[in-house]
């Protein structure tokens, strides 16, 4: 199985996210568009980093009745991405109504995975503000295999979950990790967190490392870096 990093592009604007990636001469990250960016620039900056021969991953993260999440699906499969994702506190109907949405005609479609629990949320505020009462890791658990019963490719979570997820939903089930930071560094709003060479010991297939490596003093030398700690 394919295993990568992902640079989530944390800009607003379509000229510094270009000027960014334009900064990697050699090499073309596989990379995020967030809602940030999405919402700024629209489908247009999702076709101008594919023209550039970059993989997307477009983290919407769809959350709604499985009609609207089912259409809105079919509109983002005509974007030429490689994932995609919605939460999995949405259910197994909005899940599968997602998955055939996505499906184009021809039956190719981009990966669609689905968020567990935010690498942000804590046991403490899952079950205080969100009111599930059960300990954070079973919660994931379960959530991991509702999506995989819906027919998902994989779930986004914490790289300290990764390793159960594939023991619960098999090794191909694929675990999408944010939440890494390099050692010693700010975890800032991330509470669940790990170091690139770690997540790779848990199993994590792909992390996702925005910040640590966009907003460092040489973001090339930090992805180099994000590379050689996680893939070896």
């Amino acid at each position: 199985m394919a295993k990568d990093v992902i640079v989530a592009l944390d800009f607003a604007r379509a000229e510094e996210t270009l000027a960014f990636l334009d900064g990697f001469k050699d090499e073309k990250p596989y990379v995020k568009i967030g809602m940030e960016l999405f919402y700024g620039e629209g489908p247009q900056i999702v076709r101008e980093i594919e023209a550039r021969g970059h993989k997307i991953f477009l983290d919407l993260k769809l959350h709604d009745i499985p009609n609207t999440v089912g259409k809105a699906m079919a509109v983002l499969s005509g974007l030429d991405i490689d994932m995609v994702n919605l939460h999995a506190a949405g259910g197994s109907e909005m899940m599968k109504a997602a998955l055939k949405g996505l499906t184009r005609a021809d039956g190719s479609r981009p990966l669609l995975i689905a968020v567990t629990q935010l690498t942000s949320t804590t046991e403490e505020v899952m079950q205080r503000e969100l009111l599930i009462e059960r300990p954070l890791a079973e919660v994931v658990m379960d959530y991991a295999e509702n999506a995989a019963g819906a027919g998902l490719d994989g779930v986004v979570c914490s790289p300290r979950e990764a390793r159960a997820v594939h023991e619960r939903c098999g090794a191909g089930f694929l675990t999408v990790t944010p939440g890494v930071r390099f050692a010693g560094g700010d975890t800032q709003d991330q509470k669940r967190v790990m170091t690139p060479e770690a997540a790779a010991r848990e199993g994590a297939d792909y992390i996702v490392v925005g910040r640590p490596i966009t907003q460092a003093a040489d973001p090339q030398a930090a992805y180099a870096r994000c590379i050689r700690e996680f893939l070896g």
